[in-house]
């Protein structure tokens, strides 16, 4: 009976829509919109409960180091900056790391374009005829440059489908867009080289135009020479407890004789003989 009652065909029954004279305010709501929109509005309600229930119980005397760290900028809580946060040792590793992610990303779009060059076929350009014919008189040459026009229409581009010419011209833009991407990449990785360098000790100088021999649109530093001491190991000749002694026992009476003796020298030998 049931399979009978369910083939009896019945009447659609449709929702009520907004009478012509309230057209202009839009669809009329239903029960499920007010229900969507009852929510939100307790919602709403609940939290503005709860915050003005923690700001009565809240002390008037407390204090928090946030309260003068920080500071509201249109309606945003923003904390104060901090300048000296890390030290030139840890700006330094951090910036050698943002060159490390740099140079792979760069390394990581070389590959990809590597990929896509030899995937891609230069179907624009086409290829040099290179094939010699010989005629007898003006009617055969003639015949040989229709058969060739002929030929070279039968193979051109024309009867490639849409599709592929599609793909191919997507395929060739995002080709030009990694390698913009990757000369961008070079540009920024070359300027973040250059600030680590400038950061490390030493007395430099930009050089004026008339003294670069390679012009360059970047700037070009230049270092002073300094001369760096050379420090060498001598040997400890000894007998007996003497002979096993090493390097650092060395410099050790090597400070403590410049220190006793009072010599500005930068190196003391000391040779013990047994």
């Amino acid at each position: 009976m049931s399979s009978l009652r369910n083939a009896i065909q019945r009447r659609a029954h449709k929702e009520r829509a907004q009478p012509e004279s309230r057209k202009k305010f839009g669809l009329l709501e239903k029960h499920k919109d007010y229900i969507v929109r009852a929510k939100a509005f307790h919602q709403k309600e609940e939290t503005i409960r709860k915050l003005k229930e923690k700001a009565s119980f809240r002390n008037p005397d407390e204090f928090y180091f946030k309260m003068i760290n920080s500071k509201t900028v249109d309606g945003i809580h923003r904390p104060k900056p901090e300048a000296n946060k890390y030290t030139e040792e840890e700006l330094m590793l951090l910036k050698t790391k943002d060159m490390g992610y740099i140079l792979q990303g760069i390394q990581s779009e070389k590959k990809k374009i590597e990929k896509l060059s030899s995937m891609l076929h230069e179907l624009d350009n086409k290829r040099p005829n290179k094939h010699v014919y010989f005629a007898e008189d003006r009617e055969e040459v003639k015949e040989i440059q229709s058969r060739i026009e002929q030929k070279s229409s039968s193979l051109g581009l024309d009867n490639i489908p849409s599709r592929i010419k599609r793909k191919t011209a997507s395929s060739y833009r995002e080709l030009e867009e990694r390698k913009q991407r990757v000369q961008k990449l070079e540009k920024l990785y070359a300027d973040m080289a250059l600030q680590k360098e400038l950061k490390k000790p030493g007395r430099k100088r930009k050089l004026r135009e008339d003294e670069i021999e390679n012009q360059t649109s970047r700037p070009v530093y230049k270092w002073r020479a300094q001369r760096k001491r050379r420090f060498k190991h001598h040997k400890v000749l000894g007998g007996g407890g003497e002979a096993g002694r090493g390097v650092d026992a060395v410099r050790r009476e090597m400070r403590w004789g410049r220190a006793r003796c009072g010599m500005d020298r930068s190196l003391i030998e000391i040779e013990r003989w047994g």
